[in-house]
């Protein structure tokens, strides 16, 4: 499978199976979009049809002018069209180019495979001192009672993860709400548990969190830079977009709090090792400028992703909303390239992407692990297959105390992957989002084995622009040196 596009002035082919991509000239594009089904003969006879047009003339000869006679021009196209499905050829031989799908033969052998918890998102808070309109969560409740994680149940959780982990070392550990700031002592407390076991049990911990900054003091970041090895900081962007859908309990902004707070954390991390973290919706569909703005207030590593609400909120993305939006991430593309050229690079999480190998192939098949290698636990110390189904008694799985009861969900989870939705066998991003969202496709179609439709529409095109800029970063670095 390949997939072709033009973007930004370039002329981009992406052999799906084996992750390589050519950039390649209007010539080349053409015939490579006619090979597998056409014979040479014909490929040959459209494009000495379409290139010995006037208006194609220089790109053969070089020249402003067709001063060639026709014989001339067809002779040296020719010459070109043969070069090019020789080296069509000869990238086939090799594996770079209309390659064969070899993973869902091994898809087999993946369903069986044994896993291991390696990672959990601790729920340290079921409350918020926010009230944001799209908070997924019900305000940080989880659409039940306020409550806030004890020591002993994260320190249970912590045990369940080292005796459910087998021979991982590494493990990872996200404090997440509601707001984690609100139980900051258990935070401390449950990071130092683990630094102790880290020894006993030959594990390494790695510590997130995810806050919206208005408890975030001197106090905490001191404490974040010595333990957590990453920190996601929520804000929507530009003040009148953040504080309109990110207020306080009170119905007042939280952004002229937190910008100056994540501002100093940001710099006291040396720009790595965070994010800014936004959501765009209906209402900021020009979200490139929320980027734009975060970025000129200083932040290095940004993320600014699109909600996902039920279709009748007056907030949710709607499929109208889709050519908007994809002209935004063209837009943004442009900007990023612009910076890097000034050297006032920034990232931008969702057009990170690696050509050279990026993630092992079961990632690549399931993604991030949800019900099986991932766990989000509740207060009470309830395990859900994420964040985003907890709440849901229909995925309750178990608790830190007992493990894991439900084991038929865990298999069902267990065998979600690109190939067990049939959206995702003919799509070209499939081995970048990895099927996306279990939770997502649940609740747009009440099935984890489907794909929410305008997540998807918007991760092609989140894929294509983050190949594009790799391309476009390669001639930055051809001209530099």
């Amino acid at each position: 499978m390949i997939h072709q596009y033009k973007n930004n002035g370039y002329n981009i082919v992406l052999d799906v199976n084996s992750g390589m991509v050519h950039v390649v000239d209007d010539l080349a594009y053409d015939i490579i979009a006619l090979y597998e089904n056409h014979s040479k003969e014909d490929i040959i006879a459209a494009m000495v049809e379409k290139y010995t047009k006037p208006e194609h003339h220089i790109k053969i000869t070089g020249e402003e002018t067709d001063s060639k006679d026709l014989a001339e021009i067809t002779e040296s196209l020719l010459i070109q069209i043969q070069e090019v499905l020789d080296h069509i050829e000869q990238l086939k031989e090799d594996g770079g180019l209309f390659t064969e799908d070899i993973y869902e033969n091994y898809i087999k052998d993946f369903k069986s495979r044994s896993t291991v918890v390696k990672a959990l998102c601790l729920h340290i808070a079921h409350d918020c001192n926010l009230a944001c309109q799209y908070c997924f969560a019900g305000k940080g409740e989880y659409h039940g009672d306020r409550s806030l994680m004890s020591y002993e149940v994260g320190k249970q959780a912590l045990d369940f993860l080292i005796a459910n982990s087998g021979n991982r070392r590494n493990l990872e550990v996200d404090f997440f709400g509601g707001e984690p700031l609100m139980n900051f002592q258990v935070v401390k407390d449950l990071v130092k548990y683990g630094r102790e076991q880290e020894v006993k049990y030959n594990k390494n911990f790695r510590f997130t969190l995810t806050t919206n900054g208005l408890l975030l003091d001197d106090e905490v970041m001191e404490f974040a830079n010595k333990e957590l090895s990453n920190i996601v900081l929520s804000i929507d962007g530009r003040k009148d977009i953040n504080d309109r859908m990110r207020p306080s309990r009170n119905g007042k902004g939280s952004y002229d709090i937190i910008i100056p707070k994540f501002q100093k954390l940001a710099d006291r991390r040396n720009q790595n090792n965070y994010y800014v973290r936004g959501t765009f919706t209906h209402h900021n569909l020009d979200f490139s400028e929320d980027v734009k703005h975060l970025a000129d207030l200083g932040f290095k590593q940004i993320s600014v992703e699109p909600v996902v609400a039920p279709p009748e909120e007056p907030y949710a993305i709607t499929e109208e909303d889709l050519p908007y939006i994809f002209d935004q991430y063209d837009k943004l593309a442009q900007f990023m390239l612009e910076r890097k050229k000034e050297g006032r690079d920034f990232n931008f999480f969702h057009f990170m992407i690696d050509l050279s190998g990026g993630p092992c192939v079961a990632k690549r098949l399931s993604g991030c692990g949800s019900g099986t290698e991932y766990l989000a636990v509740t207060p009470w110390g309830d395990l859900y297959p994420c964040h985003q189904f907890v709440g849901n008694e229909e995925f309750l799985m178990g608790n830190v105390y007992e493990g894991i009861k439900n084991t038929e969900l865990q298999e069902e989870f267990k065998h979600c992957n690109v190939y067990s939705k049939e959206k995702c066998r003919k799509c070209f991003a499939k081995f970048y989002c990895s099927g996306g969202c279990a939770a997502n496709s649940y609740n747009s179609h009440n099935t984890i084995h489907d794909a929410y439709d305008i997540g998807c529409e918007m991760q092609r095109k989140r894929v294509e622009c983050a190949i594009m800029l790799k391309a476009a970063e390669a001639d930055l670095e051809t001209i530099t040196d």
